[in-house]
């Protein structure tokens, strides 16, 4: 997609780069698609990696586990993003990504695209911007993991969503409903509660009318009421753009 917009609170001067660098980081893993299904590990954690990603459709997502069981998805990767670029900097990787739906994926080896960055600015500047991103996500994360109840967390979580598969093009951007293929457990591990408690918030939801969460399908009947539960916790370019709060954004009631 071209659009900014989805480059948020991009400098207007890097505006015209990171479509160019878009673009670039296309051409570069042109003919690479390749399918793979939900479930498949395409990165393990302790692990050296060669190959930077870009989603072409699917889910993705980027998760830690521990011996006992324990798991937490640490970040969700949506259709136009890329991901695992830290492949071009470090010999590890920490943690394993996996693939939560069938996907379409592309892929540059790690120094050809390393190669890119370092003598093509629009490239650098795109793929910098997708660092910047994750850590803007990130910390919007730990917040509401630190900060916000689990009925914040969930509706910031489904909001969330919704924004960034509009802004992709992969969903309408006046949408109401999309496909999303976590489970209850899987959104437990993400947003840091127990599947029961995942289940009683979102009949909770669906009681009042906001969201209706279905085999494998997300329906929401009243955007602005779970952007109102969500507020708290969103920051300030998710107030202030519609695909994530609807045409009454920067609420602050």
């Amino acid at each position: 997609m071209n659009d900014v917009v989805r480059f948020a609170y991009h400098r207007p001067h890097l505006e015209s780069s990171l479509v160019r660098g878009e673009e670039k980081v296309k051409e570069l893993m042109r003919g690479t698609a390749q399918n793979v299904p939900a479930g498949k590990t395409l990165i393990r954690a302790g692990t050296d990696h060669e190959f930077v990603y870009r989603l072409v459709s699917g889910w993705a997502c980027r998760t830690r586990g521990i011996a006992d069981g324990r798991d937490q998805i640490i970040l969700v990767f949506l259709p136009g993003e890329l991901f695992a670029v830290k492949s071009m900097f470090v010999s590890c990787h920490f943690d394993d990504v996996k693939v939560l739906a069938d996907s379409v994926v592309e892929r540059a080896n790690c120094r050809n695209l390393h190669e890119a960055f370092d003598t093509d600015t629009d490239v650098a500047n795109r793929c910098m911007w997708q660092v910047v991103e994750e850590e803007r996500r990130l910390h919007g994360w730990v917040f509401g993991l630190g900060q916000g109840s689990a009925e914040e967390r969930l509706a910031l979580l489904l909001i969330d969503f919704r924004g960034r598969l509009a802004l992709s093009g992969a969903i309408a951007r006046n949408a109401m409903s999309y496909a999303m293929p976590l489970t209850q457990t899987q959104l437990a591990d993400h947003v840091g509660i127990t599947p029961v408690h995942v289940n009683r918030i979102l009949r909770s939801f669906r009681e009042n009318g906001m969201v209706t969460v279905r085999d494998g399908e997300v329906i929401i009947g009243n955007l602005s009421g779970l952007a109102r539960c969500a507020h708290p916790l969103l920051d300030a370019y998710e107030r202030t753009t519609p695909e994530y709060v609807g045409p009454q954004a920067d609420r602050d009631d």
